[in-house]
C-alpha cells in the first residue's frame, strides 16, 4: 500500500531498497570520498588512491562495490581503468550531502575563529 502526502506517491519497496543499499555504500567514509573525487571528474585507480590517502587494493576494491551497486562505471584506456559517475543525480546528492554538511561545520567553527581573532 502506497500512501500520498504532501502530493508526493511513496516509492514502491524495491525502489526502497535499492536507495537503501546505495546509501549503505556510501556510508563508508572511503567511499564517500572516493565518490566525492569521482564527483569533480573521472580518474583512475592511482590517482584515487593518492587523493583519497588509502591503498591501491583497498580502493580497488571500494571501487568494484560502487561498481556493482551501479553508483560508478569504468572504461580501460590502455592499460589504466579509468572510473567516473555517470548520473548526474547521484553527483548531485554527493555534492549536496557533503556541502551542507561542510558549511555546518564551517558555521560551527564561526564563533571560535572570531574569538581566537580578537582575543590577539
Amino acid at each position: 500500500m502506497t500512501g500520498n502526502v504532501g502530493g508526493f506517491e511513496d516509492p514502491p519497496a524495491e525502489v526502497l531498497a535499492e536507495a537503501a543499499a546505495a546509501f549503505g555504500l556510501l556510508a563508508s567514509s572511503a567511499r564517500l570520498h572516493l565518490m566525492w573525487a569521482l564527483s569533480q571528474g573521472e580518474s583512475d585507480v592511482t590517482h584515487l588512491a593518492d587523493r583519497v590517502g588509502g591503498a591501491l587494493p583497498a580502493v580497488s576494491q571500494h571501487l568494484a562495490k560502487l561498481k556493482l551497486a551501479g553508483l560508478v562505471r569504468s572504461r580501460r584506456e590502455g592499460r589504466r581503468q579509468v572510473y567516473y559517475v555517470d548520473d548526474p543525480d547521484v553527483v548531485t546528492v554527493v555534492r549536496v550531502m557533503v556541502g551542507q554538511l561542510t558549511a555546518r561545520s564551517q558555521q560551527a567553527l564561526a564563533p571560535v575563529r572570531e574569538l581566537r581573532g580578537t582575543a590577539g
